[in-house]
């Protein structure tokens, strides 16, 4: 069966759907916008948080580095504005403290193996993958050898997502259905990708990865069997930043989560039954109560 334990939590077929709220860099570099998006995840009974660590040196090309941008800090080169984005060790340390006590997990996407080895530090439950970096094998494994691994499978092609999972393995391994636009519209969504990830891995917990706007697809990609499902958040999509526009706002990821519960609870269990609510209008509709005369006739 496709289970994968994440601090304790088994994620997979028949297991509450793990939802991870993805805070990625919406923070702006501010420690307490991310401490208001921690709070939003955690009211609305998110399991993890999800930010993102680069090595801006490492992640930028270089060609890109003097590149002149306009931030919410003022004018600045690119390189620069990379910087303002990221948190150093004792930011993440405040960030830990933080999750634990809202009783949240937290985790990061690493985009460089120096990356790993920073958020390796606070032992994080779990590592998630960008679809960017779903053919860097060398960063792969060295998110995959801290634990449990969720990969992405956006702007990817079959021969791509199968070399990935060839080369780290699928033991601790969990894979996303995912399309890489921001925000993506919806007759690019392909969900059916679930179905076909689960008949081509059927030991491997297949989740979502969404960056639409609106809240049904996510819904349905829950319905199709996604064990776990991953949006952005923000506080507002109109804030300044490149992933805001496709994130969901605090009172849109209380309905978010909320639904996923009622939807997994609403599958059942495939077993028909006659509930004891259905009996009174049973007595009172049905002309012919019993299927004894029919089969005796």
């Amino acid at each position: 069966m496709s289970i994968v334990n994440i601090a304790g939590r088994p994620v997979g077929e028949g297991q509450p759907v793990f939802v991870i709220a993805e805070i990625g860099i919406n923070h702006n570099g501010s420690m307490e916008l991310a401490k208001k998006l921690i709070d939003a995840a955690a009211d609305a009974g998110c399991d993890a948080v999800k930010f993102q660590k680069r090595t801006p040196e490492q992640c930028v090309p270089k060609d890109q580095w003097d590149v002149m941008r306009d931030t919410p800090w003022g004018r600045m080169t690119y390189l620069e504005y990379r910087h303002k984005v990221e948190f150093d060790f004792e930011e993440y340390l405040e960030i830990d403290g933080y999750c634990k006590e809202k009783g949240i997990l937290w985790t990061a996407s690493c985009w460089d193996v120096e990356s790993v080895e920073f958020m390796g530090k606070f032992n994080p439950a779990f590592f998630k993958a960008a679809s960017a970096s779903l053919t860097d094998i060398e960063l792969l494994k060295a998110m995959k050898s801290h634990g449990p691994l969720i990969i992405s499978t956006g702007m990817s092609t079959w021969e791509e997502i199968e070399f990935a999972i060839d080369q780290i393995g699928t033991d601790n391994l969990l894979v996303a259905h995912s399309t890489s636009a921001y925000p993506c519209p919806v007759e690019e969504l392909n969900l059916k990708m679930i179905h076909t990830l689960k008949e081509r891995y059927p030991s491997l917990p297949v989740g979502y990865s969404g960056h639409e706007t609106g809240l049904a697809t996510t819904w349905a990609a829950v319905g199709m069997g996604a064990t776990f499902v991953e949006r952005h958040i923000t506080l507002d999509r109109a804030m300044w930043g490149s992933d805001q526009a496709a994130s969901v706002e605090p009172g849109g990821l209380m309905r978010l989560v909320a639904n996923i519960r009622d939807i997994e609870t609403a599958k059942g269990d495939g077993v028909k039954k006659v509930y004891d609510s259905e009996l009174k209008s049973k007595a009172k509709l049905r002309r012919v109560q019993s299927i004894d005369k029919l089969q005796t006739a």
